[in-house]
């Protein structure tokens, strides 16, 4: 802070990353780490690839290594099964920073293309899957009703979106925000 109490931007690229992570949700207390290894021992993700490692992860955020984290698929591979957050001594919510780091490389255009490729899909269809005449033919063989897919009603939806996008859950602002607070 400043003489006027104002915060200043961090001058290191390791704390602007750090400050960066830790401002969204789950993002803080990496730097509680001492390499005790305990994430990376019950980790069932590093039994089937040994080169991902939840602590090196942490050591990463640590030293400021953000853009080479964010442009790696380590962060991707964690199952988020808990394992290790349930298990560090230190309380770190190590699942937590993964999920934020995930967002945070999500945001900076850091994302693998099978997710792309979803959030094509849901932009497109508001689904996953567009549902064709084939699909809607088996649902009728098992007594389902048919899907129509109802371009009109995403395209409105994305309207309203954009007109008034959500705010980033946890801010103030997501509080005040006309859609209520969210969970």
């Amino acid at each position: 802070m400043n003489e006027n109490g104002i915060s200043e931007p961090p001058s290191d690229p390791a704390e602007a990353f750090s400050r960066a992570l830790a401002r969204l949700p789950g993002g803080a207390g990496a730097e509680k780490c001492f390499s005790c290894a305990t994430c990376s021992a019950g980790c069932p993700v590093r039994k089937v690839f040994p080169d991902y490692d939840p602590r090196r992860i942490l050591r990463m955020i640590l030293l400021g290594r953000g853009e080479e984290l964010l442009a790696s698929p380590l962060p991707w591979l964690c199952s988020t099964c808990y394992a290790c957050q349930e298990r560090c001594p230190q309380g770190i919510p190590v699942t937590d920073l993964l999920v934020a780091l995930r967002n945070l490389a999500s945001r900076t255009g850091h994302k693998p293309a099978a997710l792309q490729m979803q959030e094509d899909l849901l932009v497109k269809f508001g689904r996953l899957y567009e549902i064709d005449e084939f699909d809607n033919k088996k649902r009728e063989k098992a007594g389902l009703p048919k899907v129509v897919m109802k371009a009109e009603a995403v395209a409105r939806l994305h309207a309203l979106v954009a007109a008034e996008p959500f705010p980033p859950r946890g801010t103030p602002e997501a509080e005040t925000h006309p859609s209520g607070s969210r969970p």
